[in-house]
């Protein structure tokens, strides 16, 4: 009984630990980026670090956002505004900017501040270079 027990607990831990790679790799090479940068930033702060840490950061809220969030601040943001008469304009501008526009603003605004970055550091680079 005590190795069957052991046997399934040792595949269970087994797929539990896919399932969360599987479920979060992109947010763990977002913050694992954002770590590199945060290192980066206290060793030598520039602003190429920075910039690379802020769009680490910001792809990390953007994922976390998209996955977790969005749900109960549309709901609690709904609730607080619509109490009791329906205001379907209203419903219809709330989940489009809370479901739709932010979703898309939070993942640009970090892939473009980590653009800035290495085109800061290309231009920087050319400039210290001559």
């Amino acid at each position: 009984m005590t190795e069957y027990l052991n046997g399934d607990l040792g595949q269970n831990i087994v797929h539990t630990a896919y399932a969360l790679f599987a479920h979060n790799y992109i947010v763990f090479a977002y913050f694992f980026g954002f770590l590199i940068s945060v290192g980066i930033s206290i060793k030598k702060p520039t602003r190429f670090s920075v910039l690379m840490m802020l769009g680490f950061a910001l792809l990390t809220f953007s994922f976390e956002y998209d996955k977790h969030i969005i749900e109960g601040f549309r709901n609690q943001t709904l609730q607080s505004l619509i109490s009791e008469k329906p205001h379907y304009r209203l419903q219809r501008w709330i989940e489009i900017i809370i479901g739709e526009v932010l979703p898309i603003f939070f993942y640009l605004a970090g892939w473009v501040l980590i653009y800035l970055a290495i085109i800061w550091r290309g231009v920087v680079g050319k400039k210290k270079s001559k």
